[in-house]
C-alpha cells in the first residue's frame, strides 16, 4: 500500500507535524519562513525536506509530487487587523499568506486539507472573511466544513480555541468531514497532571538537563509525555526582577495582576485601564490552562511556585513530547511554543480524516 504523504506549510516548530506523526502519517516537506522556528523542524524531522524561505517564492511541485495525502498548516493572521476596516478581503494585499494556501491547493491538489487559524478569523469581518476563504476552496474542488475546537477536549491540558476547515477533493468522494464525531476526553487533563513530574525550579533557571521529580510518571498523560525520555530537558524559566517576583507572591491560582494592583504592587503601571484578564495569572492546578500564547509576556506564573513557566512546562501543557527540542534563543523558543497547534489536537483531528479512507 503507498504510503500516505503530508506537506506541512507555515509549519512553525512543528505542532502539526507532530500530531500527524502520532496519527500515523510522515511528512515529506515542511515550509517555514522564521529561521529558529525552521531549525527547530528540521532538529526534530531529520526525514522531512525543510525549506526555510518566503512561501511566495515557492513552487510545491519542483520539491514534491502532486497530490500528497493531506496538506496542513495555519497561516499567520497578521494579515487581518481587527483594526482595519477597509479592506478586509482576500484581494487586500496585507492577506497574501491566505493566498499563499490557497495556491499550495490549486497546485497540489491534495486528498484533504486541514486549515488552522485563531478563533477571530471566523468572526472577522462579521464572518465574511471566512466565508470568503472556504468559498474559494470549494471553488478549488473540494467539500469543506469549518468549526471552532477547544483543545482541552481532545485530552490537552489546555483552553485553548481555534478555528479549522478541513476539506476532501470532491472526485475522491467529496467526504463532509464530520468534527461531531471526533471523540472527546471524558475527564480534562489538569495543569498539575501535566506537570507535578516535572522539576521544581526557581526565578531565572536554565537546566539543559535533569531528572523528572517523579520518577516513574503517576498518569496516562504524563506517561505519553515522557515514552521517549529518561530525562527532563531545557528546563528554561525568564529571569524576572525582584518587583516581578513580588507581585507574582500575592496572586493566587486562578487571580491575575489585579491582586498585586490590591496590593500595591502595580505602581509602575501608568495605567490598568486595558490590562489583559491574562496578564499575571496564575493557572490552576486542578483545570486546564489558559491558553498560552506568548506566556513570557504576559507573565503566567507556575501554579505552586513563584516563578514563571519553564519552557518545558509550557511545551507539556501544549502536549509536545518531552523529547521534542527547541532552538534559538529562549525567547524564540518561548514564541514556537506559544504559536504551535497542540500536536495531541492534530492527531484526533488526522485520525478521523483518515478513518474515513479505512
Amino acid at each position: 500500500m503507498k504510503t500516505k504523504t503530508a506537506i506541512d506549510i507555515f509549519s512553525g516548530a512543528g505542532g502539526m507535524s507532530i500530531g500527524s506523526i502520532m496519527a500515523g502519517i510522515e511528512p515529506i516537506l515542511a515550509i517555514e519562513f522564521d529561521i529558529h522556528a525552521a531549525k527547530t523542524y528540521e532538529a526534530n524531522h531529520p526525514k522531512t525536506k525543510v525549506l526555510q524561505q518566503d512561501i511566495k517564492t515557492v513552487n510545491p511541485l519542483e520539491h514534491t509530487e502532486k497530490e500528497p495525502f493531506i496538506l496542513f498548516g495555519g497561516p499567520p493572521c497578521q494579515g487581518f487587523s481587527v483594526a482595519n476596516t477597509k479592506t478586509r478581503n482576500l484581494d487586500n494585499s496585507n492577506n497574501w499568506m491566505f493566498r499563499e494556501y490557497l495556491r499550495f491547493v490549486k497546485d497540489l491538489e491534495p486528498e484533504w486539507f486541514l486549515f488552522e487559524n485563531v478563533v477571530g478569523f471566523k468572526s472577522f469581518d462579521k464572518g465574511k472573511f471566512a466565508v470568503e476563504v472556504e468559498e474559494e476552496l470549494k471553488a478549488l474542488g473540494y467539500e469543506t466544513n469549518s468549526t471552532v475546537l477547544n483543545s482541552s477536549d481532545f485530552g490537552v491540558p489546555q483552553d485553548r480555541k481555534r478555528f479549522f476547515i478541513v476539506g476532501n477533493r470532491k472526485e475522491k468522494g467529496g467526504i463532509k468531514f464530520d468534527f461531531e464525531t471526533i471523540p472527546k476526553v471524558k475527564n480534562k487533563i489538569t495543569v498539575s497532571e501535566a506537570l507535578s513530574d516535572l522539576p521544581s525550579l526557581i526565578n531565572g533557571d536554565k537546566i539543559e538537563k535533569t531528572s523528572y521529580k517523579i520518577k516513574k510518571a503517576t498518569n496516562q498523560y504524563a506517561k505519553l509525555m515522557r515514552q521517549n525520555s529518561k530525562y527532563a530537558i531545557q528546563n528554561f524559566v525568564t529571569e524576572n526582577k525582584p518587583h516581578i517576583i513580588e507581585r507574582y507572591k500575592v496572586i493566587k491560582q486562578g487571580e491575575n495582576w489585579q491582586a498585586a494592583k490590591n496590593n500595591g504592587l502595580l505602581k509602575t503601571y501608568s495605567s490598568t485601564q486595558h490590562t489583559h484578564s491574562g496578564i499575571y495569572k496564575r493557572l490552576e492546578e486542578n483545570k486546564p490552562a489558559v491558553t498560552i500564547a506568548n506566556y513570557r509576556k504576559s507573565m503566567l506564573i507556575h501554579p505552586n511556585e513563584d516563578r514563571g513557566l519553564s519552557l518545558r512546562e509550557a511545551a507539556r501543557l501544549q502536549s509536545f513530547p518531552d523529547d521534542f527540542i527547541f532552538k534559538g534563543t529562549l525567547s524564540f523558543q518561548q514564541q514556537q511554543v506559544g504559536n504551535a497547534v497542540p500536536p495531541l489536537l492534530a492527531k484526533e483531528i488526522i485520525k478521523k480524516i483518515l478513518e474515513y479512507n479505512t
